[in-house]
């Protein structure tokens, strides 16, 4: 009886069976993956999207008017004029001057048009959008801060508009 059992466990039908079991298993794998990234990339999307006003200093009642409420601080993000540099904070003055605080780190990327920069860099009245997280002292840690250009004047003897 050893003998056939030996002899089961050996034959190319087994190694086949257990091939296949495997390979069944690993595209079940490999399906589960694709759909972990797949709800992540799509929750992403729609959190990006439901916030992109806030995130991007859109306009104050969005593009869309009358549609959400505009009446809580951006918590996630801000656009605006930096007016104080003090360690690793930068104070901003954004919509409706208000000012908040960001909190800036190591993992903090800091992008000039392509360039990354360092918070030593930065000068005060610099414009800057600022995409990260609250934190619980009402700050908003940065994940990425981006220096705008300076806006451009127009020459001398035109009118602002």
């Amino acid at each position: 009886m050893g003998n056939v059992r030996a002899n089961w466990l050996q034959s190319k039908i087994f190694h086949g069976a257990v091939l296949g079991v495997a390979g069944v298993l690993a595209l079940l794998v490999v399906f589960k993956a694709g759909m972990v990234v797949g709800v992540r990339k799509a929750d992403f999307s729609c959190r990006w999207s439901d916030n992109y006003h806030r995130n991007f200093g859109g306009p104050r009642n969005g593009f869309l008017p009358g549609f959400g409420d505009r009446d809580f601080i951006d918590a996630n993000g801000t656009a605006g004029q930096v007016i104080k540099i003090e360690g690793a904070n930068i104070v901003i003055r954004g919509r409706d001057d208000v000012e908040k605080v960001v909190v800036v780190d190591r993992a903090t990327a800091i992008k000039r048009f392509r360039d990354t920069v360092t918070i030593g860099d930065l000068k005060v009245n610099d414009m800057i959008v600022v995409i990260g997280e609250p934190n619980d002292a009402g700050q908003i840690e940065a994940k990425l801060i981006r220096v705008l250009p300076p806006p451009e004047m127009p020459p001398a003897g035109m009118p602002l508009r």
